[in-house]
């Protein structure tokens, strides 16, 4: 912002008279009513300046009662929340804020038709490809280019990972990438996989049972257990007549395998799951994380 300021300035493109423009660490020298703060953050960036000012962890600026905050943009799709949320915080702070379409002070940050209209013209591309915005904007674009003469097998139009191949006669996508947010756990940086994080998910959503069963190495019959430990999914001592049903359908799955003679505890586990997981869900509507864990003694 201030790097455009400036060398708008020097550019003759916006003309202040000199003292208008002064510097964010002067501000607390002048009337709050004579100050005008031009700012990032109309999309709720989280560490915008105008996001911080509506946390109040702005270092420099508060806001204050009777202020007016004016968001001269439309929230970009997917941002809708972010803005919501930034104009919140400033109406509980006091502020009177302006925004939407409706306001009349929207400013696009994009070319209209007609510039790139203009654009198109004045550079003559051989091969086209639109980017920016949702594939219904660089559908639309595609058009526009179309629709100015431009051959339809030199427009192509691709997405994040498309992979486009040029010689100079002609141009096509050929193949994709893997591509998207690259995740940073701890000390590992895209070493979380899928799994991992369908696990964690169930895990925040559903929570986990672990079921501990304690049989001999001799006979196969159960010593103890089954113990069933509760973690995120139900408090114990208040469920104590499903935790008493679920017991059940663990000892129903053993005896099932024991009369089919099932030794392996892979297919043991699994029939403790599948008998356990269904009865959950009859009772409760949830799929927590079952563990089963069989010690031999």
């Amino acid at each position: 912002m201030v790097n455009v300021v400036n060398i708008s300035l020097e550019l003759g493109y916006i003309h202040a008279p000199e003292g208008v423009i002064i510097d964010i660490e002067d501000i607390m020298n002048y009337p709050a009513n004579k100050v005008v703060i031009i700012t990032t953050g109309s999309q709720g960036e989280p560490m915008s300046a105008l996001t911080r000012m509506a946390l109040s962890d702005h270092r420099q600026v508060d806001i204050i009662q009777g202020d007016t905050v004016i968001i001269s943009a439309t929230p970009i799709p997917g941002n809708e929340k972010l803005v919501a949320k930034t104009i919140d915080n400033l109406l509980r702070l006091g502020a009177k804020v302006i925004y939407s379409r409706n306001a009349g002070i929207h400013v696009s940050g994009h070319a209209s038709r007609e510039e790139l209209k203009l654009m198109h013209n004045l550079i003559r591309p051989k091969f086209f490809i639109p980017v920016h915005g949702e594939l219904h904007h660089l559908f639309a674009h595609a058009q526009l280019a179309e629709e100015l003469g431009m051959a339809r097998d030199h427009i192509l139009v691709g997405e994040n990972g498309y992979i486009f191949e040029f010689t100079r006669e002609r141009g096509k996508i050929v193949g994709r990438v893997n591509w998207g947010v690259v995740m940073v756990d701890g000390l590992g940086v895209g070493d979380v996989g899928n799994i991992v994080l369908r696990d964690r998910r169930q895990l925040s959503q559903d929570g986990i049972l672990i079921v501990v069963i304690t049989i001999n190495r001799y006979t196969g019959k159960i010593v103890a257990g089954p113990d069933i430990v509760s973690r995120g999914f139900v408090y114990v001592r208040e469920s104590e007549e499903l935790m008493d049903g679920a017991k059940a359908k663990v000892a129903q799955a053993l005896r099932h395998c024991a009369e089919e003679q099932i030794l392996d505890w892979t297919t043991i586990k699994v029939n403790i799951k599948d008998a356990l997981s269904q009865y959950l869900f009859d009772q409760t509507r949830r799929r927590p994380m079952i563990l089963p864990i069989i010690m031999e003694v």
